[in-house]
């Protein structure tokens, strides 16, 4: 598991980075994660998903409704910044691409962290699904 991510995140690394002759800074660490990311949840989403709904109906707070696990994307840039579970009728969580994430401070004395499923990978037209809200999150280790 660990190897084929490793490569994955790897070979995309390198298509991205090859055909340019221009030298740029940039943070690997930042690059596989936002990468990971979107391997890790295309990937390995339904388990963590199912892995989630044992934990709670275990714990007695499970849900008659669909579930499904989606990539948190930044309101203000579109990258990948983690994943979440989303709940919900089933019609209305099968519209969920993703959940947007739009964060705000409100005169220094507290923060905002807004959590919004919508429909689309695209953060310039965001379409928020009615219906869904946010079950958990999801800490991914890289």
């Amino acid at each position: 598991m660990k190897k084929q991510l490793v490569v994955a995140m790897t070979a995309a690394s390198l298509l991205g980075f090859c055909g340019g002759t221009a030298v740029q800074a940039f943070d690997l660490g930042s690059i596989l994660k936002v990468g990971g990311v979107s391997v890790l949840v295309s990937k390995y989403g339904d388990q963590i998903n199912t892995f989630l709904n044992k934990l709670l109906m275990k714990n007695g707070v499970g849900t008659d409704y669909a579930t499904k696990v989606v990539p948190i994307i930044s309101g203000g840039t579109g990258k990948y910044i983690g994943a979440v579970q989303v709940v919900g009728p089933t019609a209305q969580v099968d519209k969920v691409k993703a959940v947007a994430q739009i964060e705000a401070s409100f005169n220094g004395i507290a923060r905002a962290n807004a959590l919004i499923p919508v429909e689309s990978l695209d953060v310039t037209n965001m379409s928020r699904v009615q219906g869904v809200g946010v079950s958990a999150t999801i800490d991914l280790k890289f």
